[in-house]
């Protein structure tokens, strides 16, 4: 028997979590609720899920501040979902570590679809038939493993959230290759992403406070067009 994934539901209207943990349900997820900010972290250690949905207003404690506590401790991927349809919301979110922002109201397919895309790109499904080689590539001091999501650098581990990672490893597969925001986007969120391309700054933002350059590599803005994994040679 397979086992089922797992779905933490965080949102103050009860109404909306039971929805969303109905479509989530009838598609074989597992489910928990929680209501407020403050049962966040014990439902994580409890439940220990695959995939956080974090509604932005809670009550006592806000959606960025329990985001930031999550991803302080865990690198569960987050979805955030909100109201709040402004850019500088999304920025934001994204900034503290979510992994994708649904405006509400949303469609239920739209919703369960960006969850199934999110696990997709943070846990490869399991595969009975021979894997292939791990997809990683090494620099000195840093390696990026994608098959089990794992980033070296310096020699210690450091966490990532998967779409920092996958934007990582993308840039550092092809070095010295300058790519545009618009194609970042399109390879590491897809097509179908409804976010700007300031979404990808901000990412690029978040692995430069985590991977410092380096004197045989870096990453590089290139002004106007986008960014390349800068190899000295």
């Amino acid at each position: 028997m397979v086992n089922k994934q797992k779905v933490l539901i965080v949102d103050d209207d009860n109404n909306i979590a039971e929805l969303i943990s109905l479509y989530l349900t009838k598609e074989c997820f597992e489910t928990m609720m929680v209501y407020d900010g403050e049962s966040v972290m014990g439902a994580i250690a409890s439940f220990e899920p695959n995939l956080i949905l974090l509604d932005l207003m809670l009550p006592g404690i806000d959606g960025y501040q329990v985001c930031r506590e999550v991803r302080a401790r865990y690198a569960t991927p987050i979805i955030m979902l909100s109201a709040k349809g402004e850019v500088f919301d999304k920025v934001l979110g994204l900034e503290l570590g979510a992994d994708d922002y649904m405006e509400k109201p949303f469609d239920s397919k739209e919703l369960v679809a960006r969850v199934k895309a999110v696990l997709r790109r943070y846990k490869p499904a399991a595969d009975p038939k021979p894997q292939p080689k791990d997809e990683s590539v090494e620099y000195p001091d840093l390696t990026i493993n994608r098959t089990n999501y794992a980033v070296t650098y310096m020699g210690k581990s450091v966490d990532m959230p998967p779409k920092e990672l996958e934007l990582l490893y993308f840039l550092a597969s092809s070095p010295n290759h300058v790519f545009t925001r618009e194609q970042l986007l399109d390879q590491i969120w897809g097509y179908e992403y409804m976010g700007d391309t300031r979404t990808v700054d901000v990412h690029i933002k978040r692995l430069r406070e985590k991977i410092k350059d380096h004197q045989n590599w870096k990453i590089s803005t290139i002004w106007g067009i986008g960014y390349k994994f800068e190899v000295k040679k």
